[in-house]
């Protein structure tokens, strides 16, 4: 099955040292104001997941969403996690060892595509009923 979002080795071998450095984490690609398309890497007790956030994956066990409006954008891409030691100041937890995941991307072939298509859209977070979704409840599997 094609990913919708992968790791590189150095961007994989981060979120392992931030994992056991920090505990479970959530990675979050909203597209907002302040980091762009910067996927952002929080401790899971730090982050609400919006009840119409996308899980498209995840690395080390750890969930990667993508806010409702950026799926649509991104859902014709792989989108490739990778670590740079450009970039400014960050609210994710990297950015304290001077580096910072970026989002770079690929368009899916026609063959990829149709089979993402056929699986149908990945699953939205589903906050319990009357309540926000938190980090905290189990995400699905990954």
């Amino acid at each position: 099955m094609t990913e919708r979002v992968v790791f590189t080795p150095e961007a994989a071998a981060l979120a392992a040292a931030l994992k056991h450095q920090h505990g479970p984490l959530i990675f979050h690609l909203s597209g907002g104001c302040c980091e762009g398309s910067a996927p952002m890497c929080f401790r899971q007790s730090d982050f609400r997941v919006g009840a119409s956030d996308v899980l498209l994956g995840g690395v080390e066990g750890c969930p990667f969403y993508v806010g409702a409006a950026q799926f649509d954008y991104w859902s014709g891409c792989q989108i490739i996690v990778d670590v740079t030691r450009e970039g400014g100041d960050s609210f994710s937890l990297e950015a304290a060892d001077g580096v910072r995941f970026v989002s770079r991307s690929r368009l899916f072939t026609d063959v990829e595509f149709e089979t993402l298509r056929r699986a149908g859209p990945p699953p939205a977070q589903r906050p319990a009923a009357g309540a926000a979704a938190t980090a905290t409840q189990a995400p699905p599997s990954i």
